[in-house]
């Protein structure tokens, strides 16, 4: 009787396949919403001050719920360490312990914002774990490209120093480049295209050389886009090449991988 109720728990608890599973994520997802909503309001100083003991109270029930969620992964769990240790039983720990941590240290509560990455959850509720292959595919394109990208970024962070130095040569504290540092902060600032205006240059010179900055700045951020571009076309290239089949017969390798024979002999594949 026991093992029974066990295992149907589970089911509920770890499966998303029955009524009860998907019912008890979407459930679960929207108490995640609603707690991380409530750690949000209580940042709102206003809020607090009309609401503060509603929220708190709130935060408390979501914490009992989400205690006993934890607890009963791990009861129904047929290796409770490997779930303990897992990346959702890690975070569905640190979910929970900022309550309790704030009652002997203040201000701990707003570290439970960790409650949001638990929305992560939703990619199973939704059957969207396909796409997981393609964050994937993404990360070891990333991974491929890591040596150009840390080249690009050394000759930007290089560039941006030999130009913010110009800068003050240049500009001089007078309008707000007082030292090499501060005109570094508005290379970057101007290289990236964010523009926040809180300096700019009075000369003529000075305005000359920003349009330049401006100018390159949109042909450099396009170079770790065309990276990245270029290293997913690579790999979706040998993934192409390593599932397209060969004629055992002539040796000719087919143009579509769900191709039944071969476009050269006629030879079944």
């Amino acid at each position: 009787m026991t093992q029974s109720f066990k295992k149907r728990l589970y089911i509920i608890i770890f499966e998303a396949d029955t009524f009860l599973g998907k019912l008890f994520d979407v459930i679960l997802l929207i108490a995640i919403l609603l707690s991380v909503l409530a750690v949000m309001l209580e940042s709102v100083n206003h809020i607090k001050d009309d609401y503060g003991y509603e929220l708190y109270l709130i935060e408390w029930i979501f914490t009992v719920l989400f205690t006993l969620e934890y607890l009963a992964r791990i009861y129904v769990s047929a290796k409770p360490k490997k779930y303990i240790f897992s990346f959702f039983g890690v975070i569905d720990l640190l979910s929970i312990l900022p309550t309790f941590i704030g009652l002997f240290a203040a201000g701990a509560h707003s570290l439970l914002i960790i409650r949001s990455i638990r929305l992560l959850r939703v990619f199973r509720v939704l059957k969207m774990v396909r796409y997981l292959g393609e964050a994937s595919s993404l990360m070891k394109a990333l991974n491929a490209s890591r040596a150009k990208i840390i080249v690009f970024i050394g000759a930007v962070f290089s560039l941006t120093v030999i130009l913010g130095t110009i800068m003050y040569l240049i500009e001089g504290g007078e309008n707000g480049f007082t030292s090499i540092p501060r005109s570094i902060y508005w290379a970057v600032v101007t290289l990236t295209t964010v523009g926040y205006g809180d300096i700019a240059p009075g000369t003529t010179l000075g305005q000359i050389v920003a349009t330049a900055i401006m100018i390159l700045g949109y042909g450099i951020i396009a170079v770790p886009t065309g990276i990245v571009s270029a290293e997913i076309s690579s790999q979706s290239k040998k993934i192409r090449d390593s599932t397209t089949p060969y004629c055992d017969e002539c040796g000719t390798k087919q143009k579509r991988p769900e191709a039944k024979f071969c476009f050269n002999c006629g030879n079944q594949l």
